[in-house]
């Protein structure tokens, strides 16, 4: 089986990868990843030399580099990781993301075509639903909550996810689609809230938070995500949606204060930014189609899997004090000076 992994330099893609090597040792794995400041490649450094993995930097939607790929590995699967993902980001150049997150999806799906495929599977968001109001811990996003999205980040998703379904319906492209709630664990990226907040602490520097931190999200430890993809992408029904979720809502504030505490910092390092526009209240995933087509649940419990990840950022330093040394960190800046 070879299985082409795209943004597979990124937070959930790599893990992917390294999940799918040591599940898999027989799968052959191409990460395609155009290396944004998101991906990195030093975060696949110990797949590297693995006779099973190959590396190819590619924009998913250069159409040349694409087929050619395909041409040269015939891949039976497609997982697609690549994506602009930051809210922030899309609300300060939206253009980006329609280009990454639509049309690369739509260049792929054309090689799948092409060159023909056993799977096309994309990796979405629960933010396509848009969010639930605080005051309604009942509800949940199920596969049939319509969509209804808050930020150029989500409609580009969204809109993605509608050209899938497209392809499977007009061109019988056997694809499927899973929606997650946030992912935590190694390799994410500083600028998103949990290792930005454990890196800000180890540095005892200010812990931005949104508005009074009240928004809730539903976490999810990212080796629990790359089972599920696993499962959904061998024994998932063609054409179907599945929804991804942790069984872990917390308040931003409450991580915030968890991360000072395990780090033994001062919560007087927490400041109060002003919000982001568009903020959604509340993320919450009712994973109830996944448990019962699929038998998965969520395997790691958010008291485990913040410690773990704590603990790795711990003994990573250099991966992360690399970024940061960079091009991040004026982005950094731009975003929280002065809010």
């Amino acid at each position: 089986m070879t299985i082409i992994v795209t943004g597979g330099a990124g937070f959930i893609g790599s893990n992917f990868i390294f999940y799918m090597l040591k599940a898999n040792p027989d799968y052959r794995i191409i990460c395609l990843d155009k290396l944004t400041y998101a991906g990195n490649l030093s975060t696949l450094k110990n797949v590297m030399d693995n006779p099973h993995f190959r590396f190819v930097k590619a924009d998913v939607c250069d159409r040349e580099a694409v087929y050619a790929l395909f041409e040269e590995e015939h891949p039976d699967m497609v997982v697609n990781f690549a994506a602009e993902s930051h809210v922030d980001r899309s609300i300060e150049d939206p253009g980006i993301f329609l280009q990454t997150n639509i049309i690369g999806t739509a260049t792929l799906m054309d090689a799948c075509r092409k060159y023909g495929i056993q799977r096309f599977h994309q990796v979405s968001t629960d933010e396509v639903y848009g969010d639930l109001p605080l005051d309604r811990p009942d509800l949940f996003f199920t596969e049939e909550t319509p969509i209804h999205t808050s930020s150029p980040y989500s409609s580009s998703k969204a809109a993605a996810d509608l050209l899938v379904q497209a392809y499977h319906r007009t061109y019988g492209l056997p694809v499927t689609i899973s929606r997650c709630s946030n992912n935590y664990g190694p390799y994410h990226f500083p600028e998103k809230l949990i290792p930005l907040m454990i890196i800000n602490a180890l540095n005892d520097k200010s812990l931005p938070v949104y508005g009074a931190g009240i928004n809730v999200r539903d976490w999810l430890y990212v080796e629990d995500h790359c089972k599920a993809i696993d499962l959904i992408i061998h024994k998932g029904r063609v054409g179907e949606i599945y929804n991804i979720g942790g069984h872990n809502e917390m308040r931003n504030i409450d991580i915030v204060k968890l991360i000072v505490h395990e780090l033994g910092k001062s919560e007087d390092l927490i400041t109060y930014v002003t919000d982001r526009k568009g903020h959604d209240l509340r993320y919450a995933i009712d994973p109830t189609k996944i448990n019962n087509d699929l038998g998965w649940l969520p395997e790691t419990k958010f008291a485990d899997g913040i410690k773990k990840t704590i603990s790795w950022y711990l003994s990573n330093r250099d991966w992360w004090e690399e970024i940061i040394s960079g091009e991040y960190k004026n982005y950094y800046e731009k975003m929280y000076t002065g809010r």
